[in-house]
């Protein structure tokens, strides 16, 4: 999904709150998240919510593949994959063959999948959709996003929740408060002689008088932000290298490079100790009706190569060990394939919750391939449940507050 298509979604989905919308998100730079991590440093033991969306449908039964089912191997003749192509996780399913990493994160009980995720009544609308997801409200819109909703009952500090996407999503738009908005490339140090010279301008020096103390300040902590967030953060030079390297490959935008700096990005505000608790990211690219087990093999495979060196990194430090990771798209795709080697939108998904805290293993029931409606799967777990239980165990808020009373919650997901 492309940044146009994504102003359009914030315009044709609900959400209408004036945090939601580019011009009105509160963009913080560098300095403010450095200045608030020495001033009011996260918690080492305070847990951190990290919601990453697959934005267009990813399909959940060539995600979490019932490889041994007969009717998906009927259904979808020339897409299904074999069982000995797929990561064996038990219980007749496989991981995707391009989620290695992910599959190692299941055998260290490190990953959860939810099975069945879904709402009632589904709509089969991108857009719609995906409005129901980020506001938490399937029977009628709403103005605010789930997460936007915690932040207005908690406080009005935007720095409790940061976007590194190109835009702020709606489920961070709340009524009275947003989230704040870090793009991705807001810094670009320079490089080569230029940011040797640079450097050099945040060094004190003898006698200077306090305004160019003060300015000297704010380089050394432009540098200092470089070094914490490592490569995250790169010189001028090395992101337009690294753009050209990019086009060159043909990678595609919201690709492997870009979620992984998102993440990278997010590892360092979180062991830098920003007192920040809910972070989003995404990728984008899933709408696959043609030719779908080349492209999402492809999109998984991406996704796995910036998810689980994020997981990884996460346990090496005490604030890390504490964040939580969501993974959901707006909607599985139908059971049976198209006429074009694909797949249309469907309904139900997995949803994958990752991160130290987590208890491993599968959760919800696998929905049937033959007692369908319409088609399309009929979803076992309601994805309001998954919402309430991070907000009540990452987040530590009575999700009644957030979900219009929705208080179910899926017992032993997460540990406190």
């Amino acid at each position: 999904m492309d940044n146009l298509t994504r102003r359009r979604f914030l315009t044709l989905s609900g959400v209408t709150a004036a945090g939601a919308l580019a011009a009105g998100a509160t963009q913080v730079n560098w300095s403010d998240l450095m200045a608030a991590a020495v001033d009011d440093p996260l918690p080492t033991d305070q847990s951190v919510l990290v919601v990453i969306t697959l934005y267009g449908g990813n399909d959940g039964l060539n995600t979490v593949v019932p490889a041994a089912d007969p009717a998906y191997q009927k259904a979808r003749p020339d897409l299904a994959y074999a069982g000995d192509d797929v990561l064996d996780l038990g219980d007749g399913l496989g991981l995707n063959p391009g989620m290695k990493g992910l599959k190692g994160l299941w055998d260290s009980k490190r990953l959860a999948i939810v099975r069945g995720v879904g709402y009632p009544e589904p709509d089969r609308s991108h857009f719609r959709s995906m409005a129901i997801w980020q506001t938490a409200s399937p029977k009628s819109p709403v103005p605010t996003g789930w997460l936007g909703r915690w932040l207005d009952a908690t406080g009005a500090d935007p720095l409790r929740a940061v976007s590194v996407e190109p835009t702020l999503p709606p489920l961070l738009a709340g009524e009275t408060t947003a989230a704040a908005s870090l793009p991705l490339r807001g810094l670009a140090l320079p490089g080569g002689a230029l940011g040797t010279a640079y450097a050099a301008l945040g060094k004190p020096s003898p006698g200077e008088g306090p305004w160019q103390a003060r300015a000297a300040k704010s380089v050394q902590d432009l540098q200092n932000a470089a070094q914490v967030l490592g490569k995250a953060v790169r010189s001028g030079h090395e992101q337009e290298d690294e753009d050209d390297e990019e086009r060159t490959k043909g990678a595609s935008a919201g690709g492997a490079s870009q979620l992984g700096a998102q993440l990278e990005l997010i590892a360092g505000l979180i062991e830098a100790g920003v007192p920040t608790r809910a972070y989003s990211a995404s990728l984008g690219g899933f709408d696959t009706h043609a030719d779908e087990r080349g492209t999402q093999q492809r999109l998984l495979t991406e996704l796995d190569g910036a998810l689980t060196p994020f997981v990884q990194r996460l346990q090496r430090t005490d604030r890390g060990k504490n964040a939580v990771v969501l993974v959901y798209s707006e909607f599985g795709r139908r059971v049976q394939a198209n006429g074009s080697d694909g797949t249309d939108h469907g309904t139900a998904g997995p949803v994958f919750v990752l991160g130290e805290k987590v208890t491993g293993g599968f959760y919800g029931e696998q929905p049937s391939l033959t007692d369908l409606s319409n088609g399309d799967l009929k979803s076992t777990t309601d994805f309001r449940d998954v919402y309430a239980t991070v907000l009540q165990h990452v987040l530590g808020a009575d999700p009644a507050r957030i979900l219009a009373n929705h208080t179910t919650t899926i017992n032993n997901l997460l540990r406190t």
